[in-house]
Parts: C-alpha cells; sequence; structure tokens
C-alpha cells in the first residue's frame, strides 16, 4: 500500500509551520519548526521566494494532503466527489478528510498523531459498530460508534495518547467515552469544527483550473 515513509519533520518545514504531525513532539522544544524554522534542502536557509498565484494554491493543497497523509490520487477523489456533491466544494472536501477512520481515532484520543493513529487501524485495533476495520481512509456516518477493540485497550501507545487528549476537549461532531475507549459520530463536521491552517477555497480554485 502506497504511503509516505519519509521524516514527516521535513513536510512541516517545507510548509513553513506547525502541522502536528508527530503527536507530543510538537509540542516540546524538540521540534524542528522550533530548531530549523526554514525549507529543507542545500538551499533551504537562503531562498525565501514571496509565492503567489499558482503557488499559493498549490502550497495549500500539500498542506492538507500532509496533514492527513493522503495521496494525490485519494485527494483528487475527495475533491470530486466534493465538488458534484450539494453544498460548498472546499467545506464537504474538508468533511470528507475529518470522517476519516484514521481522523476520528484520532481526534477522539486514541492516538497522538494521525499518522499514528493510521497504523492503529492498519493493525487491526479498531472497530466500528462491532466490527474490525483496518482501513484508514473508512469513512464514518452519523451514528456509527468507533471503538478500541477490548484486547488492545492496554497498549501503552493508546494509554500515553489517552493521557495526552484528557486535556483536550473532543470536537463537537464526536461524542466520548474515555472510559470505555469509544465514541460515536453525533454529526457531520462543520467548517468551525474543523481547526486547521488550510484555505480550502485555494484548493478548490486550484483543481477547477
Amino acid at each position: 500500500m502506497a504511503r509516505y515513509t519519509g521524516p514527516v519533520c521535513r513536510l512541516c518545514r517545507r510548509e513553513g509551520m506547525k502541522l502536528f504531525l508527530k503527536g507530543t513532539r510538537c509540542f516540546s522544544d524538540k521540534c524542528a519548526i522550533e530548531k530549523r524554522n526554514f525549507a529543507p534542502g542545500q538551499h533551504g536557509r537562503d531562498r525565501k521566494a514571496k509565492i503567489v498565484g499558482y503557488g499559493l494554491q498549490l502550497r495549500e493543497k500539500q498542506k492538507a494532503k500532509r496533514i492527513y497523509f493522503a495521496l494525490e490520487g485519494q485527494f483528487r477523489a475527495y475533491y470530486e466527489k466534493a465538488a458534484t456533491a450539494p453544498g460548498v466544494t472546499g467545506e464537504l472536501l474538508l468533511q470528507q478528510l475529518e470522517r476519516r477512520l484514521d481522523n476520528v481515532a484520532y481526534r477522539l484520543g486514541y492516538a497522538s498523531s494521525r499518522r499514528q493513529a493510521r497504523q492503529i487501524v492498519r493493525h487491526g485495533h479498531v472497530e466500528v459498530n462491532g466490527r474490525k476495520v483496518n482501513i484508514p481512509s473508512f469513512q464514518v456516518s452519523v451514528g456509527d460508534e468507533i471503538k478500541i477493540r477490548p484486547n488492545s485497550q492496554k497498549l501503552s501507545v493508546i494509554e500515553i495518547a489517552r493521557e495526552f487528549a484528557s486535556h483536550q476537549p473532543a470536537p463537537a461532531w464526536l461524542q466520548t467515552n474515555p472510559a470505555e475507549l469509544s465514541g460515536k459520530i453525533i454529526a457531520l463536521p462543520r467548517r468551525e469544527d474543523i481547526q486547521l491552517p488550510v484555505n480550502e477555497q485555494l484548493i478548490v480554485e486550484l483543481y477547477s483550473k
């Protein structure tokens, strides 16, 4: 299965901001943005060209892809589905990304980063409506119950993530039960629920050309 396997801190440096791809490390002094806040590569420190037009649109798309760990073909499929559905295309695009099972597992506090949540899902530690689902891109729906499987609840990575998430409120569209490591989709995510540094309109303009 195709996926990005390189250093994720390099992605944050390329975008010039924290994308919170490494969980608790992003909140520490070890964060790459804190130590080397310039683009990666031999000339990253020296070249700071002004980005306009197409470059801005491309950077927004790349940023969203990297936050959710989606590949280009998959991301375009999300856009095409959003473009043909009734509603605001940009919001529908982000809504699909938020409804990915790996993102929901992260939002519920089962992992300290989306990348870790992806791994937890792939390894079969998450179930949806009582059935094991190991597809990170699986789209959850309103009414679905997401839960960590009983045999997996004592995993150290999940317990660490659980402690980390206890200090952060869950999104309004999710109902959580931390004691049982379960949650429920009570509504579709709205734009105001998705606190991300992404301008989705620029992504729509890029794909609309």
